[in-house]
């Protein structure tokens, strides 16, 4: 199952993405839209310097992403980006939207549970309905939105291939939430 962690918006702050890297997580979303260009491309580097064998994501800026050679997670009124030119990683908020994003690298279905400001949840009946309708090849899915260790299994589809999630990374202990998410 992979693992994607996502910075909560404060900012650029080594000491406290190390440990979030080097927890055990499979992919890391750098989602910082107050940091300017040339600050957001000395994080993706320092990331990628830290933990080369994490899966870097940069949401919104697809400068920064071809300058630090990674993955784009383009936010949902992003302009569309031509299929190739960068591995890309899209929101899927509803069933509908799959037509349009089924080409990309990466999908975050979100929100799964409840997480404030994020609408109404999907559940994990609406999901696994999702799922089981979709092609065995295809983007990467994530699972976004509330998710928890506790609430992790309950998601688990053949066609998920992990989660995504903010809290559980950066609210104490993250080596210890990749376990719990892991077992």
């Amino acid at each position: 199952m992979i693992l994607l962690a996502i910075t909560p918006g404060h900012g650029f702050e080594r000491g406290i993405w190390k440990p979030v890297l080097q927890s055990g997580v499979d992919g890391f979303l750098i989602r910082e839209k107050d940091l300017p260009a040339g600050i957001l491309l000395d994080a993706a580097r320092w990331c990628q310097d830290t933990a080369p064998e994490v899966t870097l994501w940069v949401a919104g800026r697809l400068d920064v992403a071809l300058a630090a050679g990674c993955g784009l997670h383009a936010p949902e009124a992003y302009p569309e980006v031509e299929q190739g030119v960068v591995a890309l990683s899209r929101p899927l908020h509803d069933e509908a939207q799959w037509p349009g994003r089924s080409l990309t690298d990466q999908l975050l279905v979100s929100p799964v549970f409840a997480s404030p400001g994020k609408g109404e949840p999907w559940g994990v009946a609406r999901l696994h309905h999702f799922l089981d309708g979709l092609p065995p090849q295809g983007p990467r899915i994530l699972a976004l939105g509330g998710v928890e260790p506790a609430s992790a299994p309950s998601l688990r589809h053949p066609r998920l291939a992990g989660l995504a999630a903010i809290r559980p990374f950066w609210s104490g202990d993250p080596a210890g939430a990749v376990a719990r998410f892991r077992t």
